[in-house]
């Protein structure tokens, strides 16, 4: 049970931020205490409001405070000594670069952007469960972009077969396009645990790249 929470723990996502603050990408819990241990990052937290620097090691401390007075406010990562709380947010001490500006073109990204859906019955399916149609397809010079994919069901991926939808009688639920900030931060701000991460993603940098 306990090797259950701290693999739960450590799937949590952070938001990284340049030296300027700025949001630059998203990275696991391990990643983001490697960079903390190695002094390269320091912690951002949101506390009544504001926002609250520390470096790894008074991070730790604040994290016993918080572990005897707020256990449930976070996700802690538990060693033999002591209790860690997981940081929303890290901020890179040295590192100056802007975000990245496009949204990647791949599967995860499709699927968050069709919100798991397939785009000719409107059913929600796990992703396991849906595949990527050329509306055009292949066979008719289609190509593979942001305008021409979309998730689609096995049942109406086999309905339609190598055809348009116009010849297959199919009517797309939407007209796909190339997001403009990346979809996958919508799912994320969806989630209460990473209500602090509004702040830094203003529309200026809504393409924050996931590694």
């Amino acid at each position: 049970m306990i090797a259950g929470r701290l693999q739960s723990a450590l799937d949590c996502n952070v938001l990284v931020l340049n030296r300027h603050y700025m949001a630059i990408r998203i990275v696991g819990a391990r990643r983001a205490f490697s960079l903390l241990c190695r002094e390269l990052a320091e912690v951002v937290s949101l506390e009544e409001g504001s926002y609250s620097n520390y470096d790894f090691e008074s991070w730790c401390e604040l994290s016993q405070l918080r572990r005897e007075f707020e256990p449930d406010g976070h996700d802690w990562v538990s060693t033999v000594n002591f209790h860690i709380a997981v940081p929303r947010i890290i901020r890179l001490l040295f590192y100056d670069r802007l975000p990245r500006t496009e949204v990647k073109f791949n599967r995860r990204n499709i699927f968050a952007r069709d919100k798991n859906s397939c785009q000719y019955c409107g059913k929600r399916f796990p992703t396991s469960e849906l595949s990527l149609d050329h509306v055009v397809p292949r066979s008719m010079g289609g190509a593979a972009t942001w305008t021409n994919i979309v998730c689609a069901c096995a049942k109406c991926n086999v309905r339609k077969g190598g055809r348009t939808p116009k010849q297959a009688g199919m009517k797309l639920i939407q007209k796909p396009v190339r997001p403009k900030h990346n979809p996958l931060v919508h799912i994320h701000l969806g989630h209460e645990r990473y209500h602090s991460w509004k702040q830094f993603l203003d529309h200026a940098y809504w393409s924050v790249e996931l590694k």
